[in-house]
């Protein structure tokens, strides 16, 4: 059973750029979003060295027995596609976005960083899949909030519900440090 073991982090500051080793662009949309876990998505990359763009169909379900399990471990099927066929699989997604992600050179799992764009800039995400959920990791100091288990901000919802259009009062209450970025600390609800 192919298990995803993952911790994903808000992102602080730019001390995580020494730590690069190579940048994609993705663009991802979802075919299918269910209440309870199931995605069904394809994603399409461009710009690792090879420069080759390629393509994959991805299925991520909450495992069986799942309130034993905990929060960071789901179900993950993954395909490498053509990328014609992503392409137009992408133009029926009506859930999308894009970013840009770093692979990291940090010890202790493998960990890469995401720089959301478009209507979830600015939001930057630090995520390092395990090995075992108890594995201990050593957490760089430009890690901020802990996102794991925290669904609003999954790439699937946030594909939905972009963060630019969420309200003062969301973010303040899911993730405070983002006010901030978007530029709305201390000033009026946007939905006013």
């Amino acid at each position: 059973m192919p298990l995803e073991i993952e911790r994903r982090f808000l992102v602080v500051g730019e001390g995580w750029r020494e730590h690069c080793l190579w940048q994609v662009e993705l663009c991802q949309g979802y075919l299918v979003r269910q209440a309870d876990g199931l995605t069904l998505r394809v994603r399409t990359s461009q710009g690792k060295s090879d420069g080759a763009p390629q393509a994959w169909l991805t299925l991520k379900a909450i495992p069986p027995l799942a309130d034993s399990a905990p929060a960071l471990a789901r179900l993950e099927y993954e395909y490498a596609i053509p990328y014609g066929d992503a392409l137009e699989l992408l133009e029926l997604a009506p859930e999308q976005l894009r970013k840009r992600r770093y692979g990291l050179d940090l010890p202790g799992g493998d960990w890469v960083l995401d720089v959301f764009a478009e209507t979830n800039a600015p939001l930057v995400v630090a995520e390092v899949e395990l090995a075992d959920p108890d594995e201990m990791i050593n957490l760089p100091a430009w890690c901020g909030d802990e996102l794991t288990g925290r669904h609003q901000l999954s790439n699937a919802a946030l594909a939905r519900y972009p963060l630019q259009q969420w309200t003062e009062a969301e973010l303040r209450d899911l993730v405070p440090s983002l006010l901030v970025r978007t530029g709305q600390g201390d000033g009026p609800d946007r939905n006013n």
